[in-house]
């Protein structure tokens, strides 16, 4: 799948009202738009998935001990995700994320995200830096292969 700058969707309707009937049905497109975060959105993100119980997420407390506080982080739509077993919670955009740790270093990792929450996040609207993150994301390690080079393992996800 490549990812490129951020591409939006065509037609002419507000982005909440695209995002609302795509969740209606899982076989409509994804939402095509790269967004970035800061470290305070990305942890109300996890918090939120944590206490969800969404199928993909880190554990908030990993993120807050090694996001960099004013790091910048991307999220990227890769495909809808559904609870059947637990029809209360809507569909989730799963979402490539990549995330700037306190190091230096940027990691890979999956967030699930409710389209309610996604619509908002502000979204990267050059070119240019979508190319600039693409090619980030296409370097970055998973978090469990950092972990593992940092000696720490993945136990403590």
């Amino acid at each position: 799948m490549k990812r490129g700058h951020a591409e939006i969707l065509g037609t002419h309707q507000p982005e909440h009202q695209r995002i609302t009937n795509l969740v209606q049905s899982t076989d409509q497109p994804l939402p095509r738009e790269l967004k970035f975060v800061d470290s305070v959105s990305l942890f109300r993100l996890e918090e939120r998935a944590y206490d969800l119980g969404l199928s993909q997420r880190l554990d908030p407390v990993w993120v807050r001990a090694n996001a960099a506080p004013d790091g910048t982080h991307y999220l990227w739509p890769t495909l809808w995700h559904s609870l059947s077993h637990r029809p209360d919670v809507p569909c989730q955009l799963r979402c490539e994320l990549l995330i700037t740790l306190r190091t230096g270093d940027r990691v890979r990792s999956l967030l699930d995200v409710l389209p309610d929450d996604f619509v908002p996040l502000p979204r990267v609207t050059s070119r240019e830096e979508g190319m600039r993150v693409s090619q980030r994301f296409d370097r970055a390690s998973s978090v469990r292969e950092w972990l593992l080079r940092q000696g720490e393992g993945s136990g403590r996800l």
